[in-house]
Order: C-alpha cells, then structure tokens, then sequence
C-alpha cells in the first residue's frame, strides 16, 4: 500500500466546533493521498465530511444539556448499558473491518471520559496488530480545567501506555498546553504543535473596503447562542451602526422555539435578515465591517485569517472555561473585542460594537490541518 489508511473518531456532543475542526484535519489527509474512515459518534450533520472519506456513523449520542448531564441517545434517552455495548461493538467492528495504519482520537484522553467505555478497548484492540498502527490524539491548544488532578494523571497514563503522538492545534506564541493541562510536562516527548486549524482558509483581501460591508451576527452551531443573538438585535438600534444591514446566522442547531423569539425581535426592521446557515461563511468574515459572535476555535480562528474586526462574547456556560481564556488572551493583543457573558446586555454589547476596530497584527500558524496531515503520514512511513 502506497497511502495509509486513517481510522479517524471524532463525537461532537453538543456544538460542531470539534467536527469542523476535524473535517478539516479529514479533509486534509485526503488531499495528502490517505485514505480516511471518519466515524463519527454525533449526531449526523449533512455534509461535513470530506467527499472521498468513507464516514461511519456509530449510533449517534447527544448531551442533555449545556454541563454535559446526561448522554441521550438519538431518540432523546439516556443511554443505558445495553445502548453501551452495542454502540462499543459497532466501534470495534468498524475498526476491525478498517485495518488501519493510523488511529486518530478526537479529544480523547483528555476529553470524552464518558466514551471511555468504548474508547479503552479500541486501544487495546490497536495494541494487537503488527505492526501496530500509529495511534495519534488531535486535541484543541486550550483545554476546560476543572482542577481534577486524578482526570490529569489517568489522561497521562494513557497516553504513555497507548499513544504515539499528541497533535496540539495551535501555535505557542500564543500559549501552550501546559497552561490548561497541569501535566503537559510528562508527556512533552510525545506533543506536537501543528499551528491552528481553519477549517476553509480565506486570507484577507487588502483591497475589500469594509465600509460598505454588513454586520454579521453568528453563535456557531446555534445549540447555546440564543443569549448573545437576542442581544445582538435588540442592541442594533443603540448603536452607530443601526442604518447598516445586519445578517443573523443562528446555526442549524437553535431550537425551533427559539428561533421563532428572534425573528419576533427583529420584526418590523427590514434591516435584519436572519438565516440558519451559510457555507460561505468565511467569505462573509472577509468581507462584513463587523463580526458579533461566541468564541469558538474555528470562528475566532477564522476571525484571524480574514482580519476581521469583531466583538466576542464566549460561552461560559457548565464551567467552560476555554473560550473565555482564548477571547481574553486576544482581547489583550488587541485582536478582538470582548463582552464578558456575565454582564451580557443589549447595552454592554452596543458599546462594545461602537467601540470596536480593526485587529492588530498578529502572527499566528495557521497551517494545523495540513501539517497535522503532514505529521501523521511522517509517523506512518517510519513506523513502516
């Protein structure tokens, strides 16, 4: 075989931010010649992954809710242990029909403790080949820090006895690992920095006159944004920008009750359009005078890319502590504005708008889906 082939897990539970990432990191690997099983352990989101990847789709499980309470499963159950062990099985199955030369984690140890169930033996099952495939763990540069120092230590522990790489997606100079993962010293051996990942690079085009663009609104995939969007319309005629036009993105995940609430917000202003969703979504940032949104990975990376002014307000919901930290290291650089979610009003939000400007320069890698790719495929030729 001439290309490896990459048995890819990923289970987003309650926003898409992992699974853009990761279809981004997928996508990659396609274009570098591998041949990629994208299981997936969400609920099914219509064309996400890369058009050549073979996506497997295990039983899908959801959170109940913002603080991760309970998993449901796609009929709204909490999920049981008969529910477990079949779903454990679909996994192994997969991975046994696959025969990979490369496993890659989404998250996992460091995150998805509740898939531990299924996540434990695949790699056992992974230790058994020979010669055993590459097993590598895509994670995020920030991580949710709720002080358990046991959750620390057994991540660790894992990762020294079954894992090969650590892939961290972002860029030192703007912070390590080590600030959010207590450990990150015991297994420095195994991290690599592969810059952020963008899920659909568009660069700032130095000829665009923002000026004349529109202020666009958006909370990822829409499952917790209700707050900041409601704000945001009625925060639209207390600004200096209530002439201009104002696009809503909500994100396909915003409850149909709430969705109805907003567009009775911005009844009677033909100057807001509200819409689920745009694939053109980066090409939007690129051109808008202004972005209103939540802190996720991919927007605020793509945020960077296109030089767009914005304003952040981050979910801090269930003890989320990862956007907040991301936004502020940022909002000092004087690359975005912030609204702390605590004090989040119509009031506090128009007049972080109004005082908004354009970012500062700012340096980061933002290459991670192809030099995660790169790095992979490295570890592949030399296992072999």
């Amino acid at each position: 075989m001439t290309s490896p082939r990459v048995f890819f897990y990923v289970q987003h539970l309650l926003g898409i931010g992992h699974l853009k990432r990761a279809a981004a990191i997928a996508r990659a690997l396609v274009d570098a010649g591998a041949q990629v099983d994208f299981v997936l352990g969400g609920a099914p989101v219509s064309g996400i992954a890369p058009p050549d990847a073979r996506v497997v789709q295990l039983p899908p499980a959801i959170a109940s809710d913002a603080q991760f309470t309970n998993l449901l499963d796609e009929h709204g159950n909490k999920v049981d242990e008969r529910w477990k062990v079949k779903r454990k099985q679909a996994l192994l199955d997969a991975f046994e029909a696959a025969k990979p030369d490369i496993v890659l984690l989404e998250m996992y140890p460091f995150g998805r403790r509740q898939f531990r169930f299924e996540l434990l033996p695949l790699l056992d099952l992974a230790a058994v080949p020979f010669p055993k495939p590459v097993v590598a763990v895509s994670v995020r540069d920030i991580l949710v820090d709720k002080g358990r120092m046991d959750r620390a230590r057994e991540a660790v522990d894992i990762v020294n006895a079954h894992v090969d790489q650590v892939l961290v997606h972002g860029d030192p100079n703007l912070t390590r690992l080590d600030l959010t993962f207590p450990l990150a010293a015991d297994i420095a051996h195994k991290l690599s920095y592969t810059g952020f990942v963008v899920e659909k690079p568009v660069k700032a085009d130095p000829l665009v006159d923002r000026d004349d663009g529109e202020v666009l609104v958006s909370a990822g995939g829409g499952a917790v944004g209700f707050p900041l969007l409601a704000a945001a319309i009625r925060a639209k005629k207390l600004t200096r920008h209530r002439h201009r036009r104002w696009r809503i993105v909500t994100g396909t995940n915003l409850p149909a009750a709430q969705r109805k609430e907003l567009d009775k917000l911005a009844a009677g202003d033909p100057g807001i359009a509200i819409e689920g969703f745009r694939a053109d979504f980066a090409q939007l940032l690129a051109t808008c005078h202004l972005s209103i949104s939540q802190g996720g990975y991919n927007t605020v990376m793509e945020l960077i890319a296109t030089r767009c002014p914005s304003v952040i307000v981050p979910f801090a919901e269930g003890g989320e502590s990862e956007q907040t930290l991301r936004a502020r290291m940022l909002a000092e650089r004087q690359v975005l504005s912030m609204v702390d979610p605590e004090f989040l009003t119509a009031g506090t939000l128009a007049a972080a708008i109004d005082g908004a400007r354009p970012p500062a320069e700012l340096a980061l890698n933002l290459d991670g889906a192809r030099q995660s790719a790169a790095q992979l495929i490295d570890a592949w030729k030399q296992r072999r």
